[in-house]
């Protein structure tokens, strides 16, 4: 068998660079950008916060495993200070790459990230309030659940709470690009996708999860439960007059209190689900429907949209 030559083995490294340095000027100029652009967030970094964030709202469970009674505020004070140091870093990034995209250059973009830091170390309380709201939910909707310790190391959907609830502050305090990538680490982690800006009130429970997808301006009230695969995604996207995606506009479903959404149900548009209603296994719902309602697949095929938010669905 022959060897490589020296001849085979040459990559034609220096080419390859002097391509890739012309593409990125060019895109740079086509950007109107000078120079080098700031530095975004760094995704490591804000794994290594996350973990740290997370030790901190449960410090016995997520955080060092032999801490002492006497030890555990201690613990709880160095982590959040590193923590939030390097968030700091982190949302001074964003503030810097925003302004450099709006050509804003006197912010002061230090004093902007401690403030976001501040507020959002001072909401960590009642981020905890919720999550253990979520623990108890999870705990008592699944018969599977040993503990409430378990929940919190093993299930994913706990997991991917924790992280939205942290991102969903900070999303709200003005740092959605941050927020966005923290969603993104989730993502990953879980394979359940929760945009930061989605608001979920209490006693959530995220069954299995894999495939889970809320979107941007979801709403879902207290003691709600989803099972995997399900989404709560956008009908259509409106354009503007230059064709252009009209953003930001409320197009995800509204779900009340004490819904429970079963495996694979598809739910699209700025349409409310009813308070205590029940949607079934692999339902694709576009219209709205009334408080207790319980929903199957052929009554979400057969409901004339213009009835939906009046007739009672029963089962």
């Amino acid at each position: 068998m022959n060897r490589p030559t020296k001849t085979d083995m040459h990559w034609n490294i220096d080419a390859v660079v002097c391509d890739l340095r012309e593409l990125r000027n060019k895109s740079l100029e086509s950007r109107q950008r000078k120079g080098r652009p700031p530095k975004l967030p760094s995704r490591k970094a804000l794994l290594a916060i996350l973990e740290g964030l997370s030790a901190v709202l449960f410090p016995n469970r997520l955080g060092s495993g032999e801490l002492a009674d006497e030890s555990v505020d201690y613990f709880v004070g160095h982590t959040l200070d590193a923590a939030l140091l390097s968030l700091f870093e982190q949302l001074r990034r964003e503030c810097r790459f925003k302004a450099e995209q709006r050509g804003e250059f006197d912010i002061d973009c230090g004093l902007q990230a401690a403030h976001i830091n501040r507020e959002f170390a001072a909401q960590l309380p009642a981020i905890r309030t919720l999550l253990d709201s979520d623990l108890v939910a999870a705990y008592e909707g699944d018969p599977a659940a040993t503990s409430l310790d378990e929940v919190l190391v093993c299930y994913p959907g706990m997991t991917a709470i924790i992280y939205h609830r942290i991102a969903h502050a900070l999303y709200a305090l003005g740092s959605p690009l941050v927020a966005r990538m923290i969603a993104e680490i989730s993502h990953a982690a879980t394979g359940i996708d929760i945009h930061p800006g989605a608001k979920i009130g209490a006693s959530f429970f995220i069954d299995h999860g894999t495939g889970v997808v809320i979107g941007e301006t979801a709403v879902i009230g207290r003691h709600v439960r989803l099972y995997q695969a399900v989404t709560l995604g956008a009908k259509r996207f409106p354009k503007d007059e230059d064709g252009a995606l009209v953003k930001g506009n409320a197009r995800h479903p509204v779900v009340e209190d004490d819904v429970v959404v079963y495996a694979g149900a598809t739910i699209l548009g700025r349409i409310t689900i009813g308070q205590g209603s029940s949607i079934g296994g692999n339902v694709w719902l576009t219209h709205s429907v009334a408080p207790g309602s319980f929903i199957t697949q052929s009554q979400a095929k057969h409901e004339p949209q213009e009835d939906a938010s009046t007739r009672r669905l029963t089962g």
